[in-house]
Parts: structure tokens; sequence; C-alpha cells
């Protein structure tokens, strides 16, 4: 541990939000010698990427339920002087989900990246897609190739995006295509192009208007696998504060920040609990739509003022439920996505800001892998619904009980016929409580869409707009949502910092 007089030579950098992207930028600014506070307003770490726990036993993942791609996550660890594998017990799952397709007949499609038993299956459902497989998954390897440096990079002006690499990859790209147009290329029938484009979902973007290059996402799932985290996601947020703390970062829990101090345009500490801070860098963490407007004096964006913030496009949001059930389900896999027999319509609606009347929806049964989310016996089910956001308006206290009852209704589908007799935990967040209780700007679950003119530096930058000192980290910024992605923007942000503060990285032991 340093000497105090040591400490107070470092620079001291203030973390809004110990989310995903807080607690990774934490680490590696801590890592590279600054003082670091992690100014947290809940109880918790980990933001959506949390383990919620009820009194009977039954532990939920608030928000994402696996992890993907942990090449990012391992190399920051590293960097930190710790183990990613020594500090999480990661499960790769196979299959990596179910996907059931509604219709006369239902047809069920187990997902794995073992490719022959992949074909297989395609062939099962659609025998002339099968040659698809090895070329998508070829064409997406090259395509990552390309777009890495774009995940890679800060983009602090629009030059940024007329180099000649960005427009030699163009092509590549096709970034005038939709993701269900790109995997016609692949895939003629609408089901085996709808089990490699679902994953825009991860994004709250719809496979028919999410931009090509996130072919990528499902790519990634088959190249690199599909992990849970025993313990479920929230123990990758503890395992990186017990990084942090080891490193010195003082988690300040319960202690929301009132306002970002500013001198002029720069950044100049935090305000909480009534008293300022002093910081010669910040980095905000918490949910873009909703923080900066309150935390950010409007006069200070030009680029992303409150009637910008307002106009901007967002993903839509979720209604789930968290529900501890008397009983296993070992007919259900451990993720199940049910594809409505009207999809497209499903997404029209959620779009036009109506709820789907037949929704499809995620179901995780992660007891099946990980008994220890829930009593002996028992089974705690996270259930997923996309719906509109809160920009379309809806009274959710006089919906739930509605939607409640449709979602259970629906869960038929997958076979759980008994199951309302055996729920004996539950609770409900709907889009309304994703915006008052956890902060999320408008109940949109995956932050600003990524369409084209919200992608690279038409997004908040990882240095923000028009300011000094202040610095965004989160799917709200550059390069976008996704844990692997909120990470690497962790990533870009720190090594800004870490610039402008001419930190000298010290040695760190593992």
């Amino acid at each position: 541990m340093s000497a105090p007089y040591l400490r107070r030579a470092m620079p001291h950098v203030a973390v809004v939000g110990a989310g995903p992207g807080g607690l990774a930028a934490a680490m590696q600014l801590a890592a590279a010698g600054a003082r670091v506070t992690l100014f947290e307003k809940d109880g918790v770490v980990g933001g959506r990427t949390r383990t919620l726990t009820s009194p009977e036993g039954y532990r939920f993942d608030l928000g994402p339920t696996f992890f993907l791609y942990p090449r990012i996550l391992r190399e920051i660890f590293a960097a930190c002087g710790a183990d990613l594998d020594e500090e999480v017990d990661l499960i790769r799952l196979d299959p990596q989900y179910r996907l059931v397709f509604e219709g006369q007949p239902q047809v069920t499609l187990e997902a794995t990246s073992d490719l022959p038993r992949m074909e297989a299956a395609i062939a099962a459902l659609a025998p002339g897609d099968v040659a698809g497989l090895r070329r998508f998954m070829n064409d997406n390897r090259r395509k990552l190739e390309v777009f890495r440096p774009f995940l890679e990079r800060p983009f602090l002006s629009h030059r940024g995006m007329m180099t000649p690499g960005v427009m030699k990859s163009l092509p590549q790209l096709r970034p005038h295509q939709q993701v269900d147009q790109d995997l016609r290329r692949y895939f003629a029938d609408p089901r085996v192009r709808l089990a490699f484009g679902f994953q825009t979902k991860y994004l709250g973007m719809s496979p028919f208007r999410c931009p090509s290059l996130f072919t990528i996402l499902s790519f990634l799932e088959y190249e690199h696998g599909v992990f849970h985290p025993r313990g479920g996601c929230g123990a990758v947020s503890d395992a990186m504060a017990r990084v942090a703390e080891r490193l010195g970062v003082e988690i300040r829990l319960d202690t929301p920040v009132e306002r970002i101090a500013f001198a002029g345009r720069r950044a100049t500490g935090v305000v909480a609990g009534g008293k300022e801070i002093a910081a010669e860098a910040v980095i905000l963490n918490a949910d873009f739509a909703h923080a900066v407007p309150k935390l950010v004096p409007d006069h200070l964006r030009k680029d992303w003022s409150d009637r910008k913030i307002e106009k901007a496009r967002y993903s839509c949001s979720t209604f789930m439920l968290y529900l501890g059930v008397e009983g296993t389900f070992p007919q259900l896999a451990h993720h199940n996505v049910l594809l409505a027999e009207e999809y497209q319509r499903n997404i029209r609606q959620i779009q036009s800001g109506e709820l789907p009347d037949a929704p499809s929806l995620y179901v995780q049964n992660p007891c099946i892998t990980d008994p220890s989310l829930a009593p002996p016996g028992h089974s705690s089910l996270y259930v997923l619904v996309p719906v509109p956001n809160l920009r379309h308006g809806g009274d959710w206290k006089a919906e739930a009980p509605r939607y409640r009852r449709l979602a259970l209704d629906r869960l038929k589908t997958l076979g759980l016929h008994d199951i309302e007799p055996r729920i004996r935990y539950e609770r409900i967040v709907s889009p309304q409580s994703w915006q008052d209780e956890f902060a999320v700007g408008y109940g949109a679950t995956f932050n600003l869409s990524h369409d084209l003119m919200q992608m690279l530096s038409f997004r908040p930058r990882n240095r923000f707009n028009d300011t000094e000192g202040l610095y965004l980290v989160g799917g709200g910024t550059h390069p976008g949502s996704g844990l692997p992605v909120i990470y690497e923007g962790a990533r870009i942000t720190a090594k800004l910092v870490q610039q402008e503060l001419a930190l000298a990285p010290r040695t760190v032991m593992a």
C-alpha cells in the first residue's frame, strides 16, 4: 500500500457510477498510478450487472445474463495484475441457448459452437442453408478484423471517420445494409436468419433495422462461446471491485453525485453530500440520457444539449419478471428464446409504441447450470419481454398486472404450464421501474440506439464533447452497448485520461 505522502502526489480521478465501465476504468487508472475514488449511488456495485437477492435465497441477474468474448476483460485484469479466471469461474455453455420458433409446427434449434453439430441442426430446419454457416463464419471473422480498430480507438471528432482506413473498410462492413439483409447472402430460410440475427436485441434493436456490421454479435458467440459466470454476472462486477480495491480504489457506496463541478469548461471534481471533491479528471459512468442533463450544465453541451438528448433515438425497453419457483425445470435449457410466429409484427409494434399482444420472450433457467442461485429443489427464473421505451408513454402501473398475466401465459409455449402456483418470490421491473428505480433514461434498457448516425463520432465521445477533463464510459458512449464493448470503451477512456494526466503505469504484480 502506498505511503500517505506518495498518495497525495497522485493525480485524483473521480469516477461516477460503479457499473461495468466505471469499475473497469477505475481498475486501469489505479494500476496506472492515479488515486481513484468511485462514487456509487446504490449500496452495491455493478449497475445493471448486479445480483438481486431475495429473502428466500433466490438470486437473479438484474440485467445481463451471460458473458461473451472474455478476451477483453481478461486483458484488463492482466494489466491490473490479476487473473480473470482465478477471480471468476466462467462456465462455457453447450448448447449456448435454445431457440423456439413458434408456429405450426413449433420448431426448436439447439445453438452450439460445435460447428458440425450446428450444421446438423440447421440441416434439420433448412437443408439448403447448411453451406452458408462456414461462409458466414469466415466472412465475419474478417469483418471483425476490419471492425476491431473502430472498437478500440476513440473518435474525438468527425474528421476521425474520414481516414483512409475507415473509407477502405466500408465495402466489407456494408453500413448501408441491415443485419437481415446481410444474412440473406448466407441463409434463405427466415428462421435460420433469425437464429443469427436476433442477437441485435442485445443492443435493443431489430435485425431489420440494425446496421449489418452487427452480424459480428452472433459470430462472437459461435467463435468464442457463451459463458455463465458462477454466481451470475454480478460475480464479475464483484471481482472487478475486489481488484480495484486491492489497487487502492476507494469505493463509496450509497453516495450519489449531485453535480459535476466546473471551472469554465473544465471539470474540476464532483459534488456529493453537499461537499465538493476536487479531481484532475472526472469519468461519468451513469446512464447517459438520465445523468448528463442532471450533472452537466446544458450551456456546456452544444453537441449534446438537453434538446438533442430528448430528440435522440433510443433502444427498446424490457418488461421483467424475476421468479423464485419451487421445483426445477430440466425441460428448459440455461438460455431459452421464444421467437413469436409473427416476429416482424412484434418488432413493428414495439417501434410504434404498441405493446406486443403475442410477444417474443427470453427465459433464463440458470439453476440447470448453477444450482447455487436458488434454495435446493427450487429455481430462479428470469423472464424478459421486449417492450417500447417510455418515449412512447404508457401507464405501467395499470399495464404491469395485465402484462404479467400475458408473460406467464406465454411461458406455456415453452412447456411451463403449472408455474404460477409454485411461485414463492416475484419481482416485476417495468420500463417505469428502469427509469425510476435504476436511473435508466426513458427506461431504454440498452441506451442510445446503434443506428449509423449514433455511432462512432456521432455517439457521445469518450472525452465528452465540448468539455475538458470530463470523460464518459458505458453503453451510451462510443463504442456502444454490451459488456465486451463497454469494457473496451473503458479501456479507451482510461488511456485518454492516462495520457492527459501523464500517468506512468506502475508495476503491478499478479
